[in-house]
């Protein structure tokens, strides 16, 4: 799939490429004609003005009694008699008796290229009367065999440049077409792994609830308190489930944007306090302690469920990898521009290797460490709310010492 994607992408990125250099090429070789050309074309026009003025038609008479040449000696003057034969021209002019039918005027007061013996010459003729011979055709021709020459060579230059450019747009567009397709490609394999892993966490609690209902299916004349035990391990598989579920779907609308923060300023302090409260009870009964260090007049501007959501995952965590008798400190503090939130635990700790992990979705420490295994979407869903409110973490953790996750909000955030 990805290769022919790659190979679209460079053929319209290689088109793009051929495009633009003949563009440049042709506005090139148009602007070095009409330069060379220029010059040409106003000698000659010069030459007619100063032989014939236009109005008047009638041709500046030498002693001989011909027409005067012009000034410019690289211009040489034609006279064409009524049966537009040749009746004069200046010292060598051999190649125009030559080649009398290839310069004979057909159009007049407009410039014309003509071609003879390998030369080019650009000419322009014009009618008038003369009192010797009646209504003759006056011409003029200029060499422009140089300049002709001159575009040729240019011409030759600048096919051969955009041949040679033509090839390097290719090399070019297949080169960026391949830089283009790194980020699509790291994103649809995260994609494959997300439903993946999304897939294998949702089998298993589901596998589980369908074994234990079928059980309940073949003993039909038992009651609950028989079956409590299997009825339980059904309740908390659903429960399971359902977190799970709600954690894809946040993660899901977390990626596509879908969720917004509505950012107001509250009490932190407070919350921090009620969710104390909350987990005591769990804290006692699990023969943990829970500490809160925090001042009573701590506020941030953020979104206050969100920032609920967040303490709930890190306590969570620390709750679940924190052995009986330990202790965990929750504290706040603030300065001049900035929050800064502690989740401290004295539990079993993070392999330094695996810090960097923690917050990829799906990632989970060895299952063997724990009773309790999650799916290891939390610290995923921390990491994104962290992110939206333009917070910073940092992560301190030891093997058998314990667990610190240090957040830092700036204060001043857009509401």
């Amino acid at each position: 799939m990805f290769q022919r994607t790659r190979i679209r992408l460079t053929i319209l990125n290689s088109l793009v490429f051929i495009i633009l250099i003949g563009v440049l090429a042709s506005v090139i070789y148009s602007y070095a004609g009409s330069r060379l050309y220029r010059d040409v074309n106003k000698d000659l026009l010069e030459a007619v003005e100063r032989v014939a003025k236009p109005g008047q038609r009638r041709p500046l008479i030498q002693p001989d009694g011909l027409p005067s040449g012009p000034r410019d000696p690289r211009i040489v003057l034609l006279v064409w008699n009524e049966k537009n034969k040749l009746i004069t021209l200046n010292e060598g002019g051999t190649i125009f008796a030559d080649n009398e039918s290839k310069f004979r005027p057909k159009k007049f007061e407009m410039l014309q290229e003509t071609e003879a013996e390998g030369f080019y010459f650009r000419t322009i003729a014009i009618k008038a009367y003369h009192p010797n011979f009646g209504v003759i055709t006056v011409q003029f021709a200029r060499n422009i065999t140089s300049e002709k020459d001159m575009l040729q060579t240019l011409l030759l230059i600048l096919v051969i440049g955009s041949s040679i450019g033509s090839v390097c747009a290719v090399g070019a567009g297949f080169f960026l077409a391949g830089r283009a397709l790194v980020p699509i490609k790291i994103a649809w394999q995260k994609q494959q792994q997300f439903v993946s892993d999304a897939s294998h966490e949702l089998r298993t609690p589901l596998a589980v609830i369908q074994t234990k209902t079928d059980l309940l299916w073949r003993s039909p004349t038992s009651t609950i308190q028989d079956k409590a035990i299997d009825i339980s391990v059904i309740s908390k598989e659903a429960r399971r489930l359902s977190k799970l579920v709600a954690n894809l779907l946040t993660l899901a609308r977390s990626d596509s944007d879908q969720l917004e923060m509505e950012k107001k300023e509250f009490l932190l302090s407070q919350l921090l306090k009620d969710l104390i409260e909350h987990y005591s009870e769990i804290a006692l009964y699990q023969e943990k302690e829970l500490v809160l260090d925090a001042p009573s007049s701590v506020f941030l501007i953020g979104d206050k469920e969100r920032i609920h959501q967040l303490m709930v995952i890190l306590i969570d965590n620390a709750m679940k990898y924190t052995k009986e008798g330990g202790k965990i400190l929750i504290s706040c503090s603030q300065t001049a521009h900035s929050v800064l939130i502690k989740v401290q635990d004295n539990g079993i700790g993070i392999e330094e290797e695996n810090i960097p992990k923690i917050f990829d979705r799906f990632f989970q420490v060895d299952k063997s460490r724990t009773e309790e295994a999650g799916a290891g979407l939390g610290l995923a869903i921390a990491k994104w709310i962290i992110d939206k409110h333009n917070g910073k973490v940092k992560v301190q953790s030891k093997v058998g010492v314990g667990t610190c996750f240090e957040i830092i909000f700036p204060k001043n955030q857009k509401i």
